[in-house]
């Protein structure tokens, strides 16, 4: 009986289980942060994705991908979804979320200063390293297009649309690691950010989105009363 009212609870509570255990590990990470410390996980992602992995070929690669997590191509996608989504709240939504999640980077990113690591880039980045603000946003962004494709879409392909966006933000984070400008804590820390954030903007979405519809089912039993 406890074990079964045990796993009843896990079961109802796995959520704020997951949140808490992201929270833990978070905060991990920014205490060894604060005190300028480099962790394990930054030295052996060092090891294997600057010291062992770098050629020509898979930095085109990489450029190309990161390139998918800038500014210029999120605000690209935001615009393309405005034009071609009718559901114009749902574009809104997807807006709305790419500048809250910036914003929340760049203020956290002004809280830290850490430094960005500088001894081994192949490209140029200016600002402040933690969280890195790539996968930060490319979680959150990207992310929220999968929670809406599983929630809505109908497409018998979709599930390979969600598999195919959870690659390129994994792959995304590794760039910024593999082309010298975040450390490997600085990417953790944002996806684990992101995905805490997406917790609070879906539940938030989908409350407004309820009460709209209860709204206007209020709206029209009136009018047909009326009528």
């Amino acid at each position: 009986m406890i074990i079964k009212k045990i796993d009843s609870i896990i079961k109802k509570n796995i959520k704020y289980i997951i949140l808490f255990i992201l929270v833990v590990l978070l905060l991990a990470i920014v205490e060894d942060v604060f005190e300028n410390e480099i962790m394990q996980i930054d030295v052996l992602a060092y090891d294997l994705f600057v010291s062992t992995l770098r050629n020509d070929l898979l930095t085109i690669f990489m450029i190309f991908i990161t390139n998918l997590g800038s500014p210029i191509v999120l605000i690209a996608i935001c615009i393309l979804f405005l034009i071609i989504i009718k559901n114009k709240k749902m574009a809104a939504s997807i807006s709305l979320n790419l500048i809250l999640i910036t914003l929340l980077n760049i203020l956290l990113k002004n809280i830290v200063q850490r430094p960005r690591p500088i001894d081994y880039r192949l490209i140029e980045e200016v600002g402040y390293s933690f969280p890195s603000g790539h996968s930060m946003i490319s979680m959150a962004f990207y992310g929220f297009i999968i929670f809406l494709i599983f929630r809505y879409g109908k497409n018998k392909n979709k599930v390979f649309w969600e598999v195919l966006l959870g690659i390129i933000i994994f792959l995304i984070g590794i760039s910024r690691i593999y082309l010298g400008v975040h450390y490997a804590s600085d990417v953790v820390a944002g996806f684990l950010i992101a995905i805490f954030y997406l917790f609070v903007y879906i539940t938030v979405i989908l409350k407004i989105n309820n009460h709209l519809i209860l709204k206007n089912k209020h709206l029209a039993r009136n009018k047909r009363k009326n009528s």
